[in-house]
């Protein structure tokens, strides 16, 4: 099992392809696993893609699951937040040679791809938005899922206190629009995005239109979710990546 380790975290990831690389970040909030992007529980395939399979023709894909989500552990501090989700990201592509690379993210996934744009803006080439987060009369879904990873990680490490808990959380979701970076940093962003926007309470409308009214280099894709657009979301991807990976 492929490891990646760092001073305070151990992270699982794996490799699947050949060609210019790309990384993944999976749905699942803070529960982010490499899990999420093949079928559910009961067998039943995803509304979308995996692009382990899809994409791995013509991109080295690399999967992972974030830090304290599947196979990954790792320390959690009070100062900890989307920039150490970041460094973890960067650090795996480092591990693995490569120097530029795209990104592909579903549910949170879409801020940890905007979170790397903003930490390597020169390294990633273009970057792939699914269904991406944000805040929208919602801030009770982003409460419990800080909830959720505190039990999570206080259950293997008790020393992790509660306070340091709720500090993570506020560093990660006590702003608003797509927590990881602001709004003028999405209306400067020139990296290639495409958009397949959300449609629902974590994932919220506004947000994705806000997105696409704000970044100046977007392409959009209204409609993307399988089972009737799966393939029409494969293609458009792979043709968003080739063109902006050459």
């Amino acid at each position: 099992m492929p490891i990646l380790k760092r001073p305070d975290a151990e992270i699982h990831y794996e490799v699947h392809g050949r060609g210019f690389p790309l990384l993944l970040y999976a749905p699942g909030g803070l529960r982010s696993s490499i899990e999420f992007w093949g079928p559910g529980a009961d067998g039943a395939p995803r509304a979308w893609m995996d692009p382990r399979i899809a994409l791995a023709d013509k991109f080295t894909v690399i999967s992972m699951d974030q830090r304290n989500a599947g196979k990954s552990v790792a320390d959690v501090k009070p100062d900890h937040g989307w920039h150490t989700f970041a460094a973890d990201h960067l650090a795996l592509i480092d591990h693995l040679g490569f120097g530029r690379f795209a990104v592909m993210g579903g549910c949170i996934g879409g801020s940890y791809c905007f979170e790397a744009i903003e930490q390597a803006p020169d390294r990633v080439a273009a970057a792939v938005l699914q269904n991406p987060i944000g805040l929208w009369e919602n801030r009770d879904t982003w409460d419990e899922a800080v909830k959720g990873y505190g039990t999570t990680v206080r259950a293997r490490d008790p020393s992790v206190t509660e306070e340091t808990i709720r500090s993570f959380g506020q560093n990660m979701f006590g702003g608003d629009f797509v927590f990881s970076v602001t709004r003028d940093f999405v209306r400067n962003c020139r990296t290639p995005l495409l958009l397949q926007p959300g449609t629902d309470k974590p994932h919220p409308a506004p947000t994705s239109d806000e997105i696409a009214a704000l970044a100046p280099n977007i392409d959009v894709q209204k409609d993307w979710r399988g089972p009737q657009f799966l393939q029409e979301s494969i293609d458009r991807v792979r043709t968003f990546l080739e063109k902006n990976t050459r």
